[in-house]
Parts: C-alpha cells; structure tokens; sequence
C-alpha cells in the first residue's frame, strides 16, 4: 500500500441536533447532525405525508380500482379453468362409458 495515499482515519464523535451523540469511524474526527436514528419521524413512528394537493390519496384510490380489477379478473379466470376442466371430465366420462 503507498504511503500517504489515504485520508487518517479516526473514531469519529457525531453529535445530532436533538442532543443524541455516539461514535463511528470516519476520515473526519467530530459531525454535526440535524437527523439521527433517535429523532427522525421515520424511525420514531412520528411520519407525517404533507400532502396539499391530495395526491396521496388519488393514488390510493387508483390503486384500489386497480386491485379490484386484477381481482376480478383472477376469479374471472378461475372460473373459467375450472368450467374448463369440469367439461374435460364430463367428455372423458362419456369415453370410458362407451369404451365398456
């Protein structure tokens, strides 16, 4: 490995704007943080969508249109394989009687 050709690396201490401070290792020796682990809504379960034009819930609903038709479909088609198959067994039925 060449000499001084990396960054010094050291135990870093990273302090969050909520008062929250630990260690990790990194090429600088101390971070500030606005966000960390203990403080973001997505970890504290404090999430909140900002949703002003609504588009959250347009969506939603496209979605539940789309899953009901796929649905429908689904039992559409199984339905049919199984109207399918019952014809099969009434033919095959039909062969063997006439076979004996």
């Amino acid at each position: 490995m060449k000499k001084e050709l990396h960054p010094p690396y050291y135990l870093a201490k990273v302090t969050c704007s909520c008062g929250n401070a630990f260690e990790i290792g990194a090429t600088v020796e101390s971070m500030r943080i606005e966000l960390c682990g203990n403080c973001h809504p997505f970890y504290t379960g404090d999430q909140k969508l900002v949703d002003t034009a609504g588009r959250v819930e347009k969506f939603q609903q496209r979605l539940s249109k789309v899953s009901k038709k796929t649905e429908k479909a689904r039992v559409s088609d199984k339905t049919e394989k199984v109207e399918s198959n019952q014809e099969r067994l009434k033919e095959l039925k039909k062969k063997l009687i006439t076979q004996q």
